[in-house]
């Protein structure tokens, strides 16, 4: 799943590209249609795809910014404003084309849920392999209230006190801290894959209560995770499966991992281990993690 560095990748290509234009048309794919028409809502959520697709037509692309995983487009008709808000889910991604024989990976291709039209000529294109992303049209934020329950981007000033204040309420003391820090509303955008390092690099065994941990180390860790979030935005992000910017282009960040997905510790040679934490699986060193 994409995490803060990808999404905040997609959307540094995107805002070049797309800001300032406007969409002529949408067009949605017939998986969507046929998914509302069997009572689910696959990948538009909360409006009706017919409506989607007349409600967008004619909008103006007036910023594009990311919160924590989440795109937000922030829209206009005349005098109206609106906020369309993408979340990537596992396998979403964006491309900038004036055709789609331009997207080169055959299985984007195949998996094209959106067209956006713009009256430029060029087309946005929304690509979802396994179709658990999401897209909402809203008026205002408070239509989907988790996006406001979202904790501090972790670049800014407050955030780790919020992280630390969060870390005491009941209901995260006796969690395990690897679930915590996946958990939006304690750290934005800190997913598998970054809680992963960031736990080896301070030698902390992800199933450790969170209330075993003692402030200086979880101030610690907050600082690591926020460091290896940074670099990986730099790095363009880790492309482990199905990531890729607008141009179809990989990150690079994979190539730095030191524990996730690896099957030997980098530092002591041990065999590593696994278990499930929060759904998701956790890698980790038996000797350098504790």
């Amino acid at each position: 799943m994409p995490e803060l560095p990808e999404v905040e990748g997609v959307v540094r290509e995107l805002v070049p590209a797309v800001e300032g234009k406007t969409i002529e048309r949408v067009k949605l794919s017939e998986t969507i249609f046929t998914s509302w028409g069997a009572g689910k809502q696959c990948i538009v959520k909360n409006m009706d795809p017919n409506l989607f697709e007349e409600v967008m037509q004619g909008m103006k692309i007036n910023r594009i910014t990311r919160r924590s995983k989440y795109i937000y487009f922030h829209i206009e008709k005349g005098v109206d404003r609106y906020l369309f808000v993408n979340h990537l889910g596992m396998t979403g991604a964006w491309f900038v084309v004036k055709s789609l024989s331009e997207i080169g990976e055959g299985k984007f291709r195949k998996h094209v849920h959106a067209i956006f039209y713009l009256t430029t000529g060029e087309l946005l294109v929304y690509s979802d392999i396994r179709r658990f992303g999401e897209m909402r049209f809203m008026t205002k934020i408070e239509e989907h209230p988790p996006l406001l329950q979202m904790a501090p981007e972790p670049f800014e000033d407050d955030a780790c006190d919020y992280f630390l204040n969060k870390c005491e309420l009941p209901k995260y003391q006796n969690k395990p801290i690897k679930e915590v820090i996946m958990d939006g509303q304690v750290i934005s955008g800190c997913g598998n894959i970054y809680a992963t390092e960031s736990l080896f690099k301070m030698g902390i065994h992800p199933a450790r209560k969170t209330n075993r941990i003692s402030r200086k180390r979880k101030i610690e860790l907050f600082e690591v995770i926020r460091a290896i979030l940074l670099e990986s935005i730099e790095r363009g992000g880790s492309t482990i499966s199905d990531y890729r910017n607008i141009n179809g282009e990989a990150g690079s960040m994979q190539h730095r991992l030191k524990m996730y997905g690896k099957k030997n510790c980098p530092t002591c040679g041990t065999l590593t281990k696994s278990l499930v934490i929060g759904g998701r699986t956790s890698v980790y060193c038996p000797k350098c993690q504790h």
